[in-house]
């Protein structure tokens, strides 16, 4: 009697997690569908304000700044002298 129940609360516990996969399978999925709707919509509000102000369009685009310097310091001149 007790494998029937204990396969009984087994069974159950399997659904409620199918459940709980299938409930984040679709929030999932609201969430892509989402993420692509924003990113046509950023692209194509882009694209317009791009044609209201052609003068910005067709100016280069800043220049990156420069890369910081970076001097070579060997290992040895770090590693601690032997006393």
């Amino acid at each position: 009697m007790a494998v029937w129940i204990v396969a009984g609360v087994a069974l159950l516990l399997a659904l409620a997690a199918l459940g709980a996969v299938r409930r984040s399978f679709r929030k999932i999925d609201a969430l892509t569908q989402q993420y692509w709707e924003l990113r046509y919509d950023y692209t194509r509000l882009r694209s317009r304000l791009a044609s209201l102000d052609p003068a910005q369009a067709d100016a280069p685009p800043a220049e990156p700044a420069p890369p910081a310097s970076v001097t070579f310091v060997p290992l040895t001149s770090i590693r601690k002298k032997d006393q």
